[in-house]
């Protein structure tokens, strides 16, 4: 008599986001059940941070404040302790605002004499506005009372997460919670001193949380979903403690950290905490694992898996085809608190304000990205280069579920670059069926995407798109092999603009060979971008090299040359440092790169010349002054 299929459980870990699910677990669940295995899902990130902001937890994060050393005292633990009546009154209130119970406090909120206000708030100061004007009318305009109110009640969460960090765990971020822990990092040694430490506040909250939910589900198998390098700390610390209560449970760690960074993993004491870690795609590592756990199939056909062998880690990967994506089934949230999400408004930005303001249904139109070409990214891994769509009509069909299973409407399609094909097949079923929805995701600016396409998008709901303008300079782009250029990321954007879509342009600097010069026309090809109306914000990051990008392994192409990486490193391993021998202050650019275009998305100083924002001697831009209009006359 064969054993019946294990009960599983999936976790979200601290930190990923508090707005909505991170969907990796909904993936997971809805695939298992599909496969009648009786999965259940909790997202221990939202609950660690409602069960420290309740009223017992503020309680305790008091005392915790009250016990500090003097030299440890900061500006925070004082407003904190000074103002904990009013603070602690408060605290609930902002809580069922920002999760839409409570919308009539905004009112009390915008007052400015409701919350007790700690240093975030002198961040108000540093929006424009006449001498005794409200400082965020200039930020929010008519936006409205509601999102003034989020963004207050947002300023005053971040207040307490600073004094947690100050009073009880110094690594304590809403997002990177002991990012630097895991991120990029050889060896295991900081993670395991962490995790031997005796647990403060934070962790013993975290650990009381984790056995709740095993009381709860009874799980025979509990899956870990690190998306994050920020995240990788909290699971550990949740496998920990059901090490120590339950050890029959197996443990499994997977999620995009996994895929990236630990994919030559060799270090032993990681198996002190979980049992396996399982590489990409989870669906077919994880039916064979349950299949193992059941005695019905070996180790040595395990899919894609590490696993210890005494002192040894063992890599097994009997190959067997992935799970078709027609066949991965339909994300569930069933289990998870809906209604408790907080609608943060953290950046004003308008696009990553999307990130962290509603609830939105992830969804996924297609694995992999289509083009798999750029230099940057890790278009070797499967996340990446293994390219799979699902006819429209099965993405309806789960459109349509998931409306009636959450009763939202808002989509986020979390594509690596969603494809036009497949948008555009989409975008005509769910006119043709009728389904009103909301959907934002990103896309590559290709020429495919004309004006009439863009229409159509938009007219089956699309209201936002993201898109990599990445270096904005013909040269590097066709280095990096991003398949575009400068002109037709202009037409493609005023296209979608003109719709009315949100159009948000990523941007980089300190790509390999990128000179002074370079990163000077980029800012002015992005100014006229906003002067002709074609983007409506954007950001800046710096180039970060991995190794797994056809940077990283084939640095000689791109005129670079490699930093070593620790030889004994037995952990992660993902960025690596280079040499690069063309003289160009990027610390020193990327602050005019950043200032400047925080200005372009509040329509301020786009007239100036570009030289103004940089704090660093320039030269001026080598871009003809009507560059982007005249690419758009020419194609009118």
């Amino acid at each position: 008599m064969q054993s019946p299929s294990p009960r599983v459980l999936a976790v979200i870990p601290p930190m990923t986001q508090l707005n909505t699910p991170y969907p990796s677990t909904a993936y997971l669940t809805g695939f298992l059940r599909s496969r009648q295995i009786d999965a259940h899902q909790v997202d221990l990130a939202l609950a660690l941070v409602l069960e420290l902001f309740s009223p017992a937890g503020l309680t305790q994060i008091r005392e915790a404040v009250q016990t500090l050393p003097h030299a440890r005292q900061t500006p925070q633990t004082a407003w904190f302790d000074g103002e904990f009546p009013a603070i602690a009154a408060a605290t609930p209130r902002v809580l069922r605002f920002l999760q839409g119970s409570d919308p009539t406090l905004a009112h009390r909120i915008n007052t400015r004499t409701f919350l007790p206000e700690g240093a975030r708030f002198a961040s108000l100061e540093n929006y424009i506005g006449e001498e005794g004007e409200d400082p965020l009318a200039w930020a929010f305009g008519a936006l409205g009372l509601q999102d003034r109110a989020r963004h207050l009640a947002t300023l005053f969460l971040n207040d307490l997460a600073d004094v947690l960090r100050d009073a009880v765990d110094a690594r304590f971020e809403f997002v990177r919670y002991a990012e630097s822990l895991a991120a990029a990092q050889a060896h295991f040694d900081p993670l395991a001193e962490a995790l031997a430490a005796p647990p403060n506040l934070v962790d013993a909250t975290l650990q009381r949380l984790t056995l709740a939910a095993l009381e709860q589900h009874s799980p025979d198998v509990v899956l870990l979903s690190v998306p994050f390098p920020g995240s990788v700390y909290a699971a550990l610390r949740i496998a920990q403690a059901i090490k120590a209560t339950r050890p029959g449970v197996v443990c499994v760690l997977g999620g995009g950290y996994v895929n990236t960074e630990l994919r030559e993993l060799a270090e032993p004491r990681l198996f002190d905490f979980v049992d396996y870690v399982t590489l990409d795609a989870g669906e077919r590592p994880l039916l064979a694992l349950l299949e193992h756990v059941s005695a019905k199939r070996s180790k040595t056909r395990l899919v894609r898996t590490f696993w210890r062998d005494g002192a040894e880690v063992r890599y097994t990967n009997f190959v067997e085809p992935d799970v078709p994506f027609d066949d991965v089934g339909t994300p569930t949230w069933d289990g998870l608190p809906l209604e408790r999400y907080l609608s943060l408004l953290d950046m004003l930005n308008p696009m990553n304000r999307l990130w962290s303001d509603g609830r939105w249904n992830k969804l996924t139109v297609a694995h992999g990205c289509y083009w798999k070409k750029c230099s940057f990214c890790d278009v070797s891994l499967d996340y990446i280069s293994r390219y799979e769509a699902a006819s429209a009509e099965v993405l309806v069909d789960r459109i349509e579920a998931i409306v009636r299973e959450t009763g939202q409407t808002g989509f986020h399609f979390v594509d690596e670059a969603a494809p036009p094909k497949a948008l555009k097949a989409l975008a005509e079923e769910l006119i043709r069926r009728g389904v009103a929805i909301s959907w934002w995701g990103n896309i590559r600016f290709e020429k495919t995407f004309t004006p009439e396409l863009c229409q159509l998008l938009a007219d089956s709901g699309c209201i936002a798109i993201s898109g990599g303008l990445e270096v904005a300079s013909d040269r590097l782009l066709k280095l990096m092999k991003k398949g575009v250029s400068v002109e037709q990321v202009a037409r493609v954007t005023k296209a979608f603009a003109d719709a009315g879509v949100l159009v948000h342009a990523y941007l980089m600097y300190g790509f390999p060979t990128q000179t002074t010069q370079d990163t000077v026309d980029a800012l002015e090809y992005v100014r006229q971008l906003f002067e002709n109306g074609c983007i409506h914000s954007g950001f800046f990051h710096r180039f970060a090299c991995t190794v797994h990008s056809p940077v990283g392994l084939n640095p000689a192409e791109y005129g670079v040359t490699l930093q070593p990486l620790p030889p004994d490193g037995r952990f992660a391993k993902n960025d690596i440092a280079f040499i690069d021998p063309t003289p160009t202050d990027h610390d020193g650019l990327g602050q005019g790169l950043k200032k400047g275009l925080y200005n372009f998305m509040h329509g301020i100083g786009i007239e100036q010349d570009i030289r103004a924002w940089f704090p660093v001697r320039v030269p001026k831009t080598t871009v003809p002054r009507r560059f982007v209009e005249r690419a758009l006359g020419a194609h009118a």
